[in-house]
Formats: structure tokens, C-alpha cells, sequence
């Protein structure tokens, strides 16, 4: 996907890091959006983004639905396009918001999808931490686990962020917030091992600043872990779909599970909105049904 290019795309994405301190992936999916708008403009259309009209709109719009896109993706479109004329309008390079009055498609409120804790348990135990580099990856599913980390923030997390005397983590989560997250004493246990054991030798006396390391000497891509954890998983049995949000789903759950407070959680995810959370307590209560249902002399 090649698009000319457009100083106010640009602009668009500067003011995006500038203020709301957004990272690069988020920035490539805006223009990612925009500029597949752009190409749709000129060829069907015969205009630009700047003189879109409010029809133009609702007809990419519903281009991309005929399409089968889905109603998450186009929602996210949607957020994306709004966002961008509300700055063109801010910035003075249109009269008028063509994204008015567009309502975004209504989504299905799905349950994450979460592991038991028996889960949890095949799959931290799943690597071989005998060799250096199984070591490495059970010290990752722990700390992933313990902490609720996003996959970004725990394959760019470095040395520094980790205060062992404390036991927690700080982490630079969206929007350029810091939170501190405990590591609890499990996951500590296996970061210092992993400290003294495998990293140095996985290094080969390279120097590093990222805490979880390659035989390259450099930091884990979130595509590499993906498929390190795939990997396990399978070793483990588990035969669910499981992805790196699917552990920072178990560690929320978890925690609802044996008594946290909501706002605990949040805080703990890095959550800026409490409704972005309580998404947990309903897969806590069906888990509570489940128990009742199972133990209870009348459920």
C-alpha cells in the first residue's frame, strides 16, 4: 500500500506523539487507516482528504463493510477519521468536520478469553529451564504473568525498570503514563536467576540494556514471543488459542478471583478508564457461576 505523500499525515502523526505520547504502532495503524482512505478517495472519488465531504465518508464506510470488515476494525477506522478532521479543523485546514454525526457500529461486548490457573501452571511450567534459553522464557511467561504487563511493555522492558529491592516493576504505559507493578516473590526469584544463569551466557559478553534477551544480543520482537509462547503452550497440552493478552487476561482474572479490588486492577493494567476493566468482573462472575454450579447441593 503506497500512497503519495502527505505533509498533513505527517502533522497529523507528530501532533499524536506530541501530545498524547502514543507509540509508533498506534501511529502506523492511524496512518495506516488514513492513507488506505486517501487512495480510496482519489481513485473513486477524485478528491482528497482535506476536501472529503461528509458522503464521501459514509461511502468508504460502507465500501468497507460490504467488504466484511469487521465491526471492530471499522470502528477503529472510524475513531481514526474522526480524529483526524476534528485536527484539520483545530489547525484551521477545514471550515467543517465531514465526520460528524457519524455514530460508530455498535460492538459485541465478548469476554476476553482468560486461562484457569491450572492452565497457567502447564505452561509456566512447559520450558526447559535447564538450557539458557528455556530459562529466559519461563522467567518471561512468570513475569507476564505476575505483573499483567502489555506484550510491548514486557519485550522492551530494561534492566533499569526493575528494582529488585522493592520487588516492582515501573513501566512508560500508553499515553506516556508510569506505573509501578509488583513483581511478586516468584517472578523475582526467576528474574535473578535468570540474571545470573542465562543472560549473561545467552550474551556471550555483548552488552544489552533490555532485560529479556537473543542470541542476537538484542531485545525480543512481540512477534518472536508470540511464537515462543505458542510453542509452550503446545508443549504444555493446551489446545485454546492462546496469545500474550491472553496471560494478561489471567493475571486480571485472577486476581478478581481471589478478592482484588476493581480499582486495583485497573491501576495494576495501566488502565486509564475503569470500564475498560470491568470486562473482568464479568468473566469473574461466570467463573463464580461455574463453582456455585458445581459445588453447591442446589446449583
Amino acid at each position: 500500500m503506497k500512497a503519495p505523500d502527505d505533509p498533513v499525515l505527517d502533522e497529523f502523526c507528530d501532533s499524536l506523539w506530541l501530545e498524547d505520547g502514543l507509540s509508533r504502532n498506534t501511529l502506523d495503524s492511524y496512518r495506516r487507516d488514513l492513507t488506505r482512505f486517501q487512495l480510496w478517495l482519489d481513485h473513486e472519488r477524485h478528491t482528497t482528504l482535506l476536501a472529503a465531504a461528509h458522503s464521501d465518508l459514509l461511502a468508504y464506510l460502507a465500501h468497507r463493510v460490504a467488504a466484511r470488515t469487521k465491526a471492530t476494525t471499522t470502528g477503529r477506522l472510524l475513531s481514526s477519521l474522526k480524529r483526524f478532521y476534528r485536527f484539520a479543523l483545530r489547525q484551521g485546514k477545514i471550515s467543517a468536520d465531514p465526520s460528524i454525526n457519524i455514530d460508530a457500529p455498535k460492538l459485541p461486548r465478548g469476554l476476553p478469553k482468560s486461562l484457569t490457573e491450572e492452565d497457567v501452571e502447564k505452561l509456566l511450567a512447559a520450558p526447559n529451564v535447564e538450557a539458557a534459553l528455556g530459562l529466559r522464557d519461563r522467567t518471561m511467561l512468570e513475569t507476564l504473568y505476575a505483573s499483567g504487563l502489555r506484550v510491548s511493555e514486557l519485550v522492551t522492558l530494561r534492566i533499569s525498570q526493575v528494582s529488585q529491592d522493592m520487588g516492582v516493576v515501573r513501566i512508560m504505559g500508553k499515553g506516556a503514563k508510569e506505573r509501578l507493578v509488583p513483581l511478586g516473590e516468584e517472578a523475582l526469584a526467576w528474574i535473578r536467576r535468570y540474571l545470573k544463569e542465562s543472560r549473561p551466557q545467552i550474551l556471550a559478553r555483548r552488552v544489552a540494556d533490555a532485560m529479556f534477551v537473543t542470541n542476537r544480543g538484542g531485545a525480543m520482537t512481540r512477534q518472536a514471543f508470540w511464537h515462543l509462547l505458542r510453542r509452550h503452550a503446545a508443549r504444555a497440552g493446551l489446545t485454546k488459542s492462546i496469545s500474550p493478552h491472553t496471560l494478561r487476561h489471567a493475571f486480571a482474572t485472577h486476581l478478581l478471583n481471589h478478592g482484588a479490588d476493581l480499582r486495583v486492577v485497573q491501576l495494576l493494567l495501566g488502565h486509564s478508564d475503569i470500564s475498560t476493566t470491568q470486562i473482568y468482573t464479568h468473566v469473574a462472575r461466570e467463573r463464580l457461576k461455574q463453582l456455585h454450579a458445581k459445588h453447591h447441593p442446589r446449583g
